[in-house]
């Protein structure tokens, strides 16, 4: 469907979308859902064929670490049959504001797991860092949901940093089910799908946005110091400016107590 403004120039300013009658939204909005609902059977035959995806048995007895010392990896399902977590990279020896500000971004989005825990599945975020430095690390950032340190784990319990997993149980026996990583990771992410529901969208340089749309910031790029679009809700400074240089942190801690302005923000050179 072709949207034609309004003859008023000054209806549609340039970066807006056309302005339009009731009835004419209306027969637009209707043609997109059509598509929206093909999208939305299209994702529950995926969830469908991934619950038919077979499974891979490992060791729960597999020692990790979490504020009551180590504990087998069984522990991590709290009684319950099923166990989602997610893997948190960890740059050992940074400070607060140096760890992966785009684990920062997924850790920070599911603070209860009361939903999850009705139907039976436990939450819980994996790390390879050394205990001591990921329990003030939690502490800082407040963190309700358990973790748990996995350095020398081996996989499926530790590696694959930056990514979720979903494991079953049966009795003492434990399973690998699924997992994912890259924009898989925006399932814990809900602020991303009501963004893309904006006019705006994400405001991220991959986004294909109308002729004059608000482009994404620039900043340096944590590589080579280059000018690349910065993905705005990974780190900023304490002006809220999407940034990656020394003052920068990533966004949530600068909610956080004693996150003030300071001379040693920084990064310690590594990302996400």
């Amino acid at each position: 469907m072709t949207i034609k403004p309004n003859d008023d120039p000054t209806a549609a300013p340039p970066g807006r979308p056309p302005v339009v009658d009731l009835a004419t939204w209306q027969a637009a909005r209707d043609e997109l859902l059509v598509r929206e609902k093909a999208h939305t059977r299209e994702a529950d035959a995926i969830a469908a064929a991934r619950r038919r995806l077979p499974m891979v048995e490992f060791d729960g007895k597999v020692e990790v670490v979490g504020p009551e010392g180590p504990v087998p990896f069984l522990d991590l399902f709290q009684g319950r049959e099923e166990l989602v977590v997610y893997k948190h990279m960890w740059h050992d020896g940074a400070p607060h504001q140096g760890q992966c500000e785009g684990c920062t971004t997924m850790a920070w989005q599911l603070k209860d797991a009361v939903y999850l825990n009705a139907r039976g599945v436990s939450f819980a975020i994996l790390t390879a860092g050394p205990w001591d430095e990921v329990a003030s690390y939690v502490d800082f950032m407040g963190y309700t949901q358990p973790w748990y340190s996995v350095r020398d784990a081996a996989a499926p319990v530790g590696g694959g940093m930056g990514s979720l997993a979903c494991f079953l149980r049966d009795g003492d026996r434990a399973f690998l089910t699924y997992s994912t990583t890259g924009r898989g990771n925006e399932a814990v992410g809900g602020f991303l799908a009501l963004l893309d529901m904006t006019p705006y969208g994400r405001r991220e340089a991959w986004e294909d946005d109308p002729e004059g749309w608000p482009e994404a910031p620039q900043s340096g790029s944590p590589v080579g110091g280059h000018g690349v679009p910065t993905c705005w809700y990974w780190r900023s400074d304490t002006d809220g400016t999407a940034t990656w240089g020394p003052t920068s942190r990533p966004v949530p801690q600068w909610t956080r107590p004693g996150a003030t302005p300071a001379e040693t923000l920084g990064r310690n050179g590594r990302h996400h």
